[in-house]
């Protein structure tokens, strides 16, 4: 048994998670900003479908990536460098989040359901989520073709989803934000749960108790107030 949520602020410590399956914590809540925030910073997130009640989860172990142990394939990086790209941050949020909630292939479902569409939107508002995006040039403008999201708070960020509607996409926005992270003193990026894909660029499992002695450094824990800040000044020719 998990217990209901009945308070944003009563979520239950990271170690009364299930080992099957496996990080499951708590249901019920809501996603209000302030709700959301709280569980980031304690290592917990929403995850759950439409027939489904509010679910939160912290897996053990982490899948996470430290910048500097980012890795890039050399067909990427000669991607990177051909200018096929221009990336840019927080222009089309609503739009990335749509591409990542879409199926991936025909009649399959999506986590990203609308109501977390709803809430991760009221956070980019309050510069609290971030969109990082691909887009190519066009005869009628440019077109978005790839991207991720995330949330950022004080020196961590957790990425959500990422989508590509053409190849490389979605990596050099990866790219793109891992080099915008360093440049920021950002230390950790959440992945949240392991993926043979992740792994290739450089991201690990690591124990849910470091990860949450990590997060306690880099974002000031019981105090977190969500910043106000939006990147959409940055641009990328990738």
């Amino acid at each position: 048994m998990i217990p209901w949520l009945d308070s944003p602020t009563a979520f239950p410590d990271t170690k009364l998670a299930l080992r099957e399956p496996n990080g499951l914590i708590c249901a019920g809540g809501n996603l209000d900003p302030a709700t959301i925030v709280n569980a980031y910073s304690r290592g917990i997130f929403p995850w759950f479908s439409d027939d489904q009640p509010i679910l939160w989860w912290s897996p053990d172990p982490r899948m996470v990536l430290f910048p500097g142990e980012f890795k890039v394939s050399k067909s990427l990086a000669k991607t990177v460098r051909s200018g096929k790209y221009t990336v840019r941050f927080d222009i089309a949020f609503d739009d990335v989040i749509k591409g990542c909630a879409a199926p991936r292939e025909p009649g399959g479902g999506t986590w990203i359901v609308p109501e977390m569409q709803e809430a991760y939107g009221r956070l980019h508002k309050l510069g609290v989520a971030h969109s990082v995006e691909s887009w190519v040039a066009g005869e009628d403008g440019e077109e978005l073709m790839g991207g991720l999201y995330g949330i950022a708070l004080g020196r961590m960020f957790y990425g959500e989803s990422m989508f590509a509607r053409a190849t490389d996409a979605s990596k050099v926005a990866l790219v793109a934000l891992v080099e915008k992270l360093k440049r920021d003193g950002f230390q950790l990026i959440d992945c949240q749960q392991e993926t043979r894909h992740l792994a290739r660029f450089g991201a690990r499992p690591i124990p849910r108790a470091d990860f949450v002695q990590r997060l306690k450094e880099l974002i000031n824990w019981d105090q977190v107030s969500p910043p106000t800040s939006h990147w959409s000044t940055e641009h990328v020719e990738a």
